[in-house]
């Protein structure tokens, strides 16, 4: 018997805010090399008794949806991006140790070279590449910050990982080249 949701293939896409969607456009498209796809909004619900923002969205009922666009990663990751109008404040963002906390990970052929590259771009990188041990023997990361400060990670492990020698379900194949 199969568990979980029916019918589940797969991520569909990952959304975020961002204080700024111009500048993290520029970001996105002119450094990391994603491409915009569309754009949608604004979006709000100003009726002084309509909850659709807190129903659907868990935000406060007058936040203001400026914006939001979609981008897509090379192989088919696709990223919702929204700047908001928050009508109760904004609050900080949160760091990897908060609730709420989190990261977005970027996989590369060559950690080195990608490395590199952001450094060029003046992109702000959170110390040097780290090599894994245990199950993740193989691979090798490093974080790095938008300009908004918010925190991507690029990992790189072209032979595979250990704990994927045994895996029930393998991320990566060694037998199989990337298509």
């Amino acid at each position: 018997m199969i568990s979980g949701i029916p019918g589940l293939r797969g991520t569909d896409h990952v959304g975020f805010t961002v204080p700024n969607l111009d500048q993290a456009e520029r970001f996105f498209v002119d450094v990391i090399g994603w491409t915009l796809v569309y754009s949608l909004g604004p979006y709000s619900h100003q009726d002084a008794d309509d909850d659709w923002m807190l129903e659907h969205l868990g935000v406060h009922p007058r936040t203001v949806m400026r914006e939001i666009r979609f981008f897509r990663g090379q192989f088919g990751s696709n990223f919702e991006v929204f700047e908001y109008e928050p009508a109760d404040g904004a609050a900080p963002q949160p760091r990897n140790s908060d609730i709420g906390g989190h990261h977005l990970a970027l996989y590369v052929d060559d950690l080195d070279i990608a490395v590199d590259y952001l450094r060029e771009h003046g992109v702000a990188m959170m110390g040097e590449p780290t090599v894994s041990s245990s199950h993740s023997t193989g691979q090798r990361w490093v974080y790095f910050q938008s300009p908004w400060g918010m925190q991507f990670e690029l990992v790189s492990f072209p032979n595979g990982k250990a704990y994927e020698a045994n895996a029930p379900v393998l991320l990566w194949n060694p037998t199989k080249p990337a298509e």
